[in-house]
């Protein structure tokens, strides 16, 4: 896929990656990283020490959660770039216009997904 058939899916990669941001920030109350909004959310004196270890557990798998979709995104927009996208990171066979319509920053066709998810789940 050249640049040019690539621009929609760019756009549609800045927007969640600014939206992403945006929700990240929002959810943080700006600079503040996830332990530390947790640890004052749920600090107070009467909250139960487990409660707040939960909390910070939760503030930290969506740190991870998010830090991984901003590596997505990331990614695809270095393979339009590259002039790589919609080309499957395995195989290079082309990703279908609908897999790529429906998750723009899907690395893989829908074969090595699968394969790939297999591997990880043995």
């Amino acid at each position: 896929m050249d640049k040019h058939q690539a621009a929609p899916y760019r756009r549609k990669l800045l927007e969640m990656r600014a939206a992403l941001l945006a929700q990240i920030v929002d959810q943080r109350g700006g600079v503040v990283g996830r332990a530390q909004a947790a640890a004052d959310h749920f600090g107070n004196s009467e909250d139960s020490s487990a409660q707040v270890a939960t909390e910070r557990e939760l503030e930290f798998a969506m740190g991870e959660r998010e830090t991984d979709e901003l590596a997505v995104i990331d990614t695809a927009l270095a393979r339009i770039d590259a002039g790589t996208y919609g080309q499957c990171i395995d195989c290079g066979a082309e990703i279908t216009m609908a897999r790529l319509k429906a998750s723009p920053g899907v690395p893989r066709c829908i074969h090595c997904q699968e394969k790939a998810e297999n591997l990880r789940s043995e």
